[in-house]
């Protein structure tokens, strides 16, 4: 989806000049509140593009920062009303991480590092059909084809035959081995693994229970990245009750190490083809 269709990007840039606004103004985030009469934390969403600005937000914010350029003010109300537009997601109703699928969206490449379940954008739909209830048991029948529905939708961005998502996924063995939903499920969705991970902006990589202690041990990450300058990386990390986005450059800047870490320690593409192939063969073999 283009960028300036895209309410969730939209609300980020948008974010980061108002904040930019702000601290040239030399003011803090408490300091605008008060001015407004609002919570700080209002701000603090506003800033991170977490909540939906409205043109009256950006009107009130520019008045406290003295914006007196009207085509920045009118930029900026314009950048708001854009920002309210819906996405296609927006279209399955509430989706709790709509957030992170509007930067998915976006994004020009995605390194993902997964210990205990196949990647989201690389599963198949009976994989997800076992893994959403199981991950969220509470789930009701119809919000779980939901789920489905918007998965297979996502995973477009992988087969995109003009703009597809650069994709690097570090898979830990468990994954490969855990029985989700049933041998059947297991063998068919290494086997699409291995057929994916041929693709040439695809490249997936198995970290082997002897690598032993690695860096990826603390819990599972995302690091999406985007071609406009504007928008900078972000380091996503999953959570059962809310999402953690860090975008603070020493934040991605650590990321990205532990990434390239586990990279080097994992088996290499052909290798871990190899060994996917291999445990589809196993789960094969239980089937019988």
């Amino acid at each position: 989806m283009a960028s300036n269709v895209n309410p969730t990007v939209r609300r980020r840039r948008l974010g980061q000049e108002l904040r930019r606004l702000r601290e040239l103004k030399g003011m803090t985030a408490e300091e605008v509140a008060e001015r407004l009469l609002v919570s700080q934390s209002k701000i603090s969403r506003l800033e991170n593009g977490r909540r939906s600005i409205s043109q009256r937000d950006v009107r009130d914010l520019c008045g406290v920062y003295e914006v007196e350029d009207h085509r920045i003010v009118d930029s900026l109300m314009q950048m708001a009303k854009d920002s309210r537009q819906q996405g296609w997601w927006h279209a399955f109703g509430d989706i709790p991480y709509s957030v992170y699928i509007g930067l998915e969206t976006e994004a020009a490449s995605l390194r993902v590092y997964e210990s205990l379940l196949v990647p989201s954008l690389l599963q198949t739909p009976g994989y997800a059909e076992a893994v959403i209830p199981g991950t969220v048991p509470e789930l009701a029948p119809d919000q779980l084809d939901k789920r489905i529905q918007v998965r297979m939708r996502r995973q477009e961005r992988v087969s995109d035959p003009h703009t597809p998502l650069r994709l690097w996924v570090v898979l830990d063995e468990s994954a490969l081995r855990r029985v989700v939903g049933s041998h059947l499920i297991m063998r068919e969705q290494l086997e699409h693994l291995v057929e994916i991970s041929k693709l040439p902006h695809v490249t997936v990589q198995v970290l082997p229970y002897d690598t032993g202690a690695h860096a990826g041990m603390s819990g599972t990450f995302s690091i999406l990245e985007f071609d406009d300058a504007a928008d900078s990386s972000v380091v996503y990390i999953e959570g059962v009750t809310s999402d953690l986005y860090l975008e603070k450059t020493n934040d991605v800047h650590k990321y990205t190490i532990m990434y390239e870490h586990l990279r080097a320690q994992a088996l290499n593409a052909d290798q871990s083809r190899e060994f996917i192939a291999e445990a589809a063969k196993r789960h094969a073999d239980s089937t019988r």
